[in-house]
């Protein structure tokens, strides 16, 4: 038997499919995780840590993720003969162990002054011993996807190519809902691109009871007699399940199908803030309930606070969209259709997505498009000649990359975001001050024509040996610091609860610190919390998970 491993390389988790290469690419099993295994909760937090403690580290906590992955599939490892992998050039470039800086850092002069050399990022192949795999064949041929340019990586052309848009004749846009959320605006053909650090409330983390898009995750919310809103959770393949009736003020309802839940998805916070907003629970800033939250099936809520972090995300997607359009110089009404992809994309009703700002408020059609970076990974592993057929539609696609960091039109427009969804600032002063600043204010909303569904879920074939999970990554840093008293004072102040102080002998302390919960750097509250100031988060190494 000949088996091949399809990965996505998500900033928010990876997924897999286990796939038959001598059973013409039948897809056996799927594997997820529930987060990505670097610590942190964006793009930013990851090539953080990655550069600050070390690529030795970050590579190898992300090896023996991956490894774990394929592992649930059950094949053994003599039998898998070959992987391929789909990501943004961050992802895909943290995988393969090589420079990350140029990715990292904004502008030539600080590259040129610390002698970064750009990689190229084309279409290549590898071998999996090269990489450090365990549970692959060490022959294993590794296919690695190109960018379009190194900041325009395989998961934005894996949207193009699967959606077909570069084959209309008509303006549209794409964009991946994720916590790096990558968009694209397609005009007179050329592709002009940007990527939104939206953070995780799109894949259901920082949110209390948020989970990415998983078994037992309520992924969409409906509006039922009463004022009770109906509960849809995803089944074991991953399939949305009208689940309960409950009235969000108080929790209380009926339950319709024993399917349990357990959080809530990014969709379905979606859902929650398009409800909240049109039945008016919710009064920007605040949600206008006595305990200031809005009450879901399985005593799941939705918090004020998980309200201000969505709206940091949906406000930050819109501010990507808005600066495309400023960009090119076109009016709202020209972008015909918008294509949604990525799990986000794949679940959230398109109509609430609009609502909240997610989708232009002038479209004429919605296209929902799936998981486009794992079919595409899928693609490169069964057809010999996927990698070439990607490398020839990169090097043909005219392209402009906005980086939203360094523009000018992105800050003003986010600021007036967090004014809104964190200070509740009306509509019309919204739009007064982008007409102040020289930019176009915010249309009337118009519902599209059309919303076509191309898959019925995120990946919507698991396999006749169905989905696992990796609910824990499974690797600890750790480290021991001259100095350490064992006071706990890093300990005390982990918000997460990802770091325990070990006492391994007389006067001799270890701390551990749990990957798959840490914040990562761009939290660091242990480190400033060490009295004598000897715990250095920098020097943390892999061990495995005992």
């Amino acid at each position: 038997m000949a088996y091949g491993v399809a990965l996505d390389l998500g900033t928010s988790g990876y997924r897999s499919h286990l796939v038959d290469l001598s059973n013409h690419g039948k897809i056996v099993s799927t594997s997820i995780t529930m987060r990505h295994p670097l610590p942190g909760a964006n793009i930013m937090d990851h090539l953080h840590f990655w550069l600050e403690n070390g690529n030795e580290v970050g590579h190898r906590i992300i090896m023996e993720t991956v490894d774990k992955l394929i592992a649930l599939h059950g094949t053994p490892a003599n039998e898998i003969v070959r992987v391929s992998c789909c990501g943004n050039p961050a992802q895909l470039s943290m995988f393969e162990n090589i420079e990350i800086r140029d990715l990292a850092f904004a502008g030539q002069s600080l590259l040129k002054r610390l002698n970064v050399k750009v990689p190229e990022r084309k279409a290549h192949s590898l071998k999996a011993d090269e990489l450090g795999f365990c549970n692959v064949r060490k022959d294993a041929e590794v296919r690695i996807p190109p960018s379009i340019r190194h900041e325009i990586g395989a998961d934005a052309l894996a949207m193009i190519m699967k959606t077909g848009m570069m084959d209309k004749k008509e303006t549209c846009m794409v964009t991946d809902y994720g916590t790096n959320a990558e968009m694209g605006l397609l005009y007179k053909g050329e592709l002009y691109t940007g990527s939104a650090a939206a953070g995780p409330a799109m894949e259901g983390q920082s949110i209390e009871f948020g989970m990415l898009a998983a078994p037992e995750a309520i992924s969409d919310l409906s509006i039922g007699p009463d004022g009770k809103w109906y509960n849809y959770v995803l089944d074991s393949k991953l399939k949305p399940i009208k689940t309960a009736l409950i009235d969000p003020r108080t929790g209380v309802g009926d339950i319709l199908e024993s399917v349990p839940a357990r959080g809530i998805t990014g969709t379905g916070c979606v859902a929650c803030v398009a409800l909240g907003l049109e039945s008016g629970i919710i009064q920007l800033p605040n949600v206008a309930t006595m305990d200031k939250k809005m009450h879901l099936m399985s005593g799941i809520s939705f918090t004020e606070s998980d309200l201000h972090e969505a709206g940091k995300a949906m406000g930050a997607i819109r501010a990507g969209h808005r600066t495309l359009i400023e960009e090119v110089g076109i009016d709202d009404d020209e972008v015909k259709t918008m294509y949604l992809a990525g799990a986000s994309g794949t679940y959230v009703d398109p109509l609430k997505a609009q609502t909240v700002g997610l989708v232009p408020r002038r479209i004429d059609k919605m296209v929902q498009a799936g998981n486009t970076s794992l079919m595409m990974a899928y693609d490169i592993l069964v057809d010999d000649d996927g990698l070439d057929h990607m490398q020839d539609v990169a090097n043909a696609i005219s392209s402009k990359h906005i980086m939203f960091a360094l523009s000018k039109a992105f800050e003003d427009i986010y600021v007036n975001e967090i004014a809104y969804w964190d200070e509740g600032m009306p509509m019309e002063m919204f739009n007064k001050y982008l007409k102040d600043g020289g930019y176009r204010p915010l249309p009337p909303i118009k519902r599209p024509k059309e919303t076509i569904r191309i898959v019925s879920s995120d990946i919507p074939i698991l396999g006749n040996r169905g989905l696992k999970v990796l609910d824990q990554v499974g690797v600890y840093l750790m480290g021991n610091f001259d100095g350490c008293t064992g006071c706990k004072s890093c300990e005390k102040r982990c918000p997460e609860r990802a770091l325990k102080v070990q006492e391994i002998g007389k006067d001799d302390y270890r701390i551990q610190v749990e990957t798959e919960l840490c914040l990562g750097t761009a939290c660091k509250n242990c480190e400033s919390a060490c009295p004598v100031k000897c715990y250095d988060f920098s020097q943390l190494k892999v061990v495995n998970r005992s």
